[in-house]
């Protein structure tokens, strides 16, 4: 089971109002900069509240019906547009920040095509590097869904392939239910087992 999001939320001179019924897979909402789309994120992650409406993740609901779910224990594993790797921390160690303790690094640095990098600074890292290093250290938090916002913006297009790759084998491997945003319709189409379109209303 994937998402099922009923929502509004009124930002500033706009209102984000969503209908979302998806099943197994990755989910992607597109639109133009602007239509809401990270506040989407944000608020299937609790890092924003909808006015009103319901979120629920794999059958478990984590908002609406007097329930609120802290962001802490909504276990989405939420790569932002940029990577936020800890600069101090080789890659080995950022992807075990926040991991359990029996977590599987090696498997999920095969996965991502990263194991060559885990002695590396993220200072010498590509884009598309750093990228698949912030997705391997979300996957190794032991989420119950992946929220990825614009994962390949800022990317030459053989970086963003590489990105892309990955976020498809996750999909296919994995099997966890994805939600992504992006404002690239073609990306959508190619990677998407749903698609959605969204739009703010203004006022």
């Amino acid at each position: 089971m994937g998402f099922d999001l009923h929502v509004s939320k009124r930002l500033g001179d706009a209102e984000i109002a969503l209908r979302l019924e998806a099943g197994d897979g990755l989910t992607v909402l597109f639109g133009p900069s602007g239509a809401g789309k990270t506040s989407v994120l944000h608020m299937v992650a609790g890092l924003l509240r909808p006015d009103r409406g319901h979120i629920r993740v794999g059958g478990v609901e984590l908002f609406g019906d007097g329930i609120d779910v802290p962001p802490e224990r909504r276990r989405a594993g939420y790569v932002f547009q940029e990577a936020r790797l800890f600069p101090h921390l080789k890659v080995a160690a950022n992807l075990r920040y926040g991991a359990g303790r029996n977590a599987a690094i090696e498997e999920v640095a095969q996965l991502l095509d990263i194991a060559h990098l885990l002695d590396r600074w993220p200072r010498t890292l590509s884009g598309g590097e750093a990228k698949r290093v912030a997705i391997g250290r979300a996957l190794l938090s032991d989420p119950a869904f992946l929220l990825l916002d614009e994962p390949t913006a800022s990317l030459d297009r053989g970086r963003a392939q590489e990105v892309e790759r990955a976020i498809l084998d996750i999909r296919d491997r994995l099997r966890l239910p994805i939600l992504m945003v992006t404002h690239d319709r073609a990306q959508a189409e190619r990677l998407a087992t749903t698609m959605v379109e969204i739009d703010p209303m203004r006022t």
